[in-house]
């Protein structure tokens, strides 16, 4: 296929030339409704948020411009189908577990997943089986799933319908993806990779396997995180082993039918970019992530950290792209870092958690940006560097499951105090966001170091989301005696 193509880009272009007169919506109806938008965003942009018709397709049912793309992005990525997701890859990861497990089915999965996923758990009903990540001590993050204990979870659980894997971790973290999928598909098992942070894979050199080349089933990517799209556009991948019509299926569950053409055109574009030059985008992205590695290192006291944490196994590769800085040795969390160096060096990263800041560099960043970066890191330790000792230092606990997401949300629910909750079982999703990682989900004991956590985190200023309480004073229980989740 001829991969300089932008089918929905071209449909758009066509679309402005027949200047047709609107009597659909939406309803500012080329920017002329809402005068102040328009300036805001420019008549460019609000001439072609337009609604689905014939000359443009339809995303719920795609036969002509929006099938192109589709065909255009499954090449490009080599993927056997691949569908436009403008719900963000949140609506891709859920689409994705929808599609191959149902109410009482097991899923295979780490429990450092994004909250998507157990939200996915939530809408079907499907039972997790987690593989608790291992720890790197030092750095206070998980690491992949060690194939170990994937074999042992399959052989436990042989019923289990699917396996799901972050390809690669928020931290650039990869589990041997290939030996997961060759295990999964002996035993009957889909695999399924949330790939939110791994569109680069399928383009860049040197970069670790992507899903859709290990074998996996299906992979959601999320295209604007490192290959420039709108926010909130992704795709979702198939495997030859999927019908692509009943994803498609599933996919209008809880997609939009008012799927955005701004969005659309963003991923169709970006796809164009990518597969065209792809090697050279993400070749600068590495040499301007390896410089501000080594020059991060040079400070001192920060542990930019890459390739030398791969052991083969729960670390089975790199993704060399990811900005990770261990901030621990400084006597600040990575939270701390993350606000001071908004608030007072105008520098916004990632996120920063209780340990670690993610810088996320990408093809729109220039060398003199990252030295910014780089002398502000120095100027902070100069400025603030103090004792570690009270520092606390993991990012993930191992959970207690005691039901199932499903029967836990929509228990019978009582609120309590946190000084109270130790013991309940959480009815609600407690996280940190960015990364959105959970540190309760529903159906799980609270226990007391769920608990220092939960403070320790708000007293750091962390965000904290999913609880009905916005400040986190209270939490959401299960009221009484529920069944218990083998």
């Amino acid at each position: 296929m001829d991969q300089s193509r932008a089918p929905i880009k071209e449909a758009l272009e066509h679309f402005k030339d027949m200047r047709i007169v609107p009597f659909d919506v939406p309803g500012h109806k080329r920017g002329r409704g809402n005068p102040e938008l328009t300036r805001f965003l420019g008549e460019q942009c609000m001439t072609v948020d337009v609604n689905s018709m014939k000359p443009l397709d339809n995303l719920c049912h795609p036969t002509s411009v929006i099938r192109e793309a589709e065909e255009l992005a499954a090449e490009a990525f080599g993927a056997a189908h691949a569908f436009l997701m403008v719900g963000g890859t949140t609506s891709s990861v859920q689409s994705m577990v929808l599609s191959v497990v149902a109410r009482g089915d097991e899923i295979i999965l780490p429990r450092n997943v994004h909250r998507s996923v157990i939200n996915a758990l939530v809408l079907t009903g499907a039972i997790p089986v987690y593989v608790n990540p291992q720890m790197n001590d030092r750095l206070g993050i998980s690491l992949g799933m060690s194939v170990a204990d994937v074999k042992a979870a399959m052989e436990k659980h042989p019923s289990a319908k699917a396996v799901l894997v972050n390809n690669p971790t928020y931290y650039g973290i990869c589990s041997d993806l290939r030996e997961i999928v060759r295990l999964a598909h002996e035993k009957g098992m889909k695999v399924l990779a949330d790939e939110a942070h791994g569109t680069h894979f399928y383009f860049g050199e040197n970069m670790p396997v992507s899903a859709m080349a290990a074998g996996a089933d299906l992979a959601s990517v999320s295209m604007h995180k490192s290959g420039g799209s709108l926010t909130q556009s992704s795709f979702l991948l198939c495997g030859p082993s999927m019908n692509a019509e009943y994803v498609r299926q599933i996919i209008n569950l809880t997609q939009t039918t008012s799927g955005s053409y701004l969005l659309m055109v963003s991923l169709d574009i970006s796809r164009k970019n990518l597969a065209l030059f792809g090697k050279e985008i993400f070749g600068k992205v590495t040499r301007l992530t390896e410089y501000a590695r080594d020059e991060i290192n040079q400070i001192g006291d920060y542990y930019a950290y890459g390739r030398e944490l791969i052991n083969g196994d729960t670390v089975y590769d790199f993704d060399v792209t990811k900005l990770a800085v261990n901030t621990l040795d400084v006597g600040l969390a990575g939270i701390e870092v993350y606000d001071v160096l908004r608030d007072f060096y105008d520098i916004q990263t990632e996120f920063g958690d209780l340990g670690n800041l993610l810088a996320y560099v990408s093809v729109g960043d220039r060398e003199r940006d990252l030295e910014r970066l780089v002398a502000a890191l120095a100027d902070i330790r100069r400025r603030y560097k103090r004792t570690k000792a009270t520092l606390m230092r993991q990012e993930y606990i191992s959970p207690q499951v005691v039901a199932a997401p499903q029967e836990a949300f929509y228990a019978d629910k009582q609120t309590v105090p946190l000084d109270d909750a130790s013991g309940r079982i959480c009815a609600e999703f407690v996280m940190c966001y960015p990364p959105g990682i959970p540190i309760l989900a529903p159906g799980e004991r609270i226990t007391r170091e769920i608990l220092d956590y939960i403070r320790y985190a708000k007293e750091k200023n962390c965000m904290l989301l999913g609880t009905e309480d916005p400040d986190v004073n209270n939490l959401q229980v299960i009221r009484g005696v529920i069944s218990p989740c083998d």
